[in-house]
């Protein structure tokens, strides 16, 4: 494509992207109430990121980065963007449209909303806290030559753990598991965290065991290394309202750092029994202990503080996995979250 081209097109996307930036909340057309909604999130630059990158990343073309620039005021050279910075990204918009009926209330007559949805790209590596562990299809005893790093492309030997038999063709997780998490408090158990490492699709399978190999690599794969059945995940996450009245807290990061930061993969104590659905948001927060009793008898709560924000990524019955989607200190496990807060 020509320069003058290329000039065509970005000039028609700053002017789309100039647009975008003041949406029309509520107005009337042909006698209609149209009612735009928008969700975004927060995104903490990395070494190696630009603009063209991020927009390829979450929104599927790089062609629209004026896009992600005309929602980033602060940024004054869209060509100059720097690790640590904080950009935010939005996801979609969508339009619900009203017209009045018979006795002049309002009702939809048409759905015209576009699903507004978050797209993670390593939705498939993502494990979970279950409170029964999975029972295995089978366990990892040996890798072709004895490599001691397993990785995409290897050969590995498996034992069947289950009564169902590993079938020739079919993918399955690999994964391992830790001691089971306990509350810390209550000394009560929350469940037992599935660590994934990998994919591996067998390749033969003779009568005491079967030959996998590795497909893809999460993360370090090993001997003993369990298998669970392969299920593809959509990276689109569809953001959903979040359940109202909600209390709960972090239970871990899933790499067991301890200062949980952006982007960072973790564990909360609330399930799909307690209404929690993936593309949910919640709010991490703090509420301090007023000691000095000034005006009252004994010690008081002060006004909760938000610092963060995390999405649902994956739900189990009783707990989720959730991806810290904003935050202005590190966070600590333990760390209680709640309901959004206006």
């Amino acid at each position: 494509m020509c320069w003058n081209g290329k000039f065509k097109i970005m000039t028609c996307l700053c002017i789309l992207a100039a647009l975008i930036v003041f949406p029309v909340h509520l107005f009337a057309q042909e006698g209609k109430d149209t009612v735009e909604h928008e969700a975004g999130f927060y995104y903490t630059v990395q070494k190696g990121d630009t603009l063209w990158d991020l927009s390829a990343q979450f929104s599927d073309s790089p062609w629209l980065w004026p896009e992600l620039w005309s929602e980033n005021r602060q940024i004054s050279n869209p060509h100059l963007i720097y690790p640590g910075e904080r950009i935010r990204i939005y996801h979609g918009k969508g339009i619900d449209t009203f017209a009045p009926n018979n006795v002049g209330t309002q009702r939809p007559i048409k759905n015209e909303t576009v699903k507004k949805t978050y797209y993670y790209s390593p939705i498939n590596s993502i494990g979970f806290i279950r409170k029964q562990p999975l029972i295995p299809r089978g366990i990892i005893f040996k890798v072709k030559d004895d490599k001691g790093l397993i990785s995409v492309g290897d050969l590995v030997y498996i034992r069947q753990k289950s009564d169902d038999p590993l079938i020739a063709g079919v993918k399955y997780t690999v994964y391992r598991t830790f001691k089971p998490v306990v509350d810390e408090k209550t000394k009560t158990p929350i469940g037992t965290q599935h660590y994934l490492t990998g994919v591996v699709e067998i390749t033969k399978k003779e009568p005491d065991f079967a030959v996998g190999k590795v497909v893809q690599s999460y993360r370090s794969i090993a001997i003993n290394d369990l298998l669970m059945p392969y299920k593809k995940r959509s990276p689109r996450i569809v953001l959903t309202e979040s359940r109202k009245g909600l209390n709960g807290k972090i239970i871990s990061a899933e790499e067991h750092v301890n200062n949980i930061g952006d982007e960072t993969v973790a564990f909360i104590d609330k399930g799909r029994e307690d209404g929690v659905t993936p593309g949910q948001s919640y709010s991490i927060y703090f509420q301090e202990r007023d000691k000095s009793g000034l005006g009252k008898k004994g010690n008081f709560l002060l006004s909760p503080v938000v610092y963060g924000t995390l999405l649902v990524l994956h739900t189990e019955k009783t707990t989720s996995t959730v991806l810290i989607t904003r935050t202005e200190k590190s966070i600590q496990p333990g760390a209680t979250i709640c309901s959004p807060m206006e």
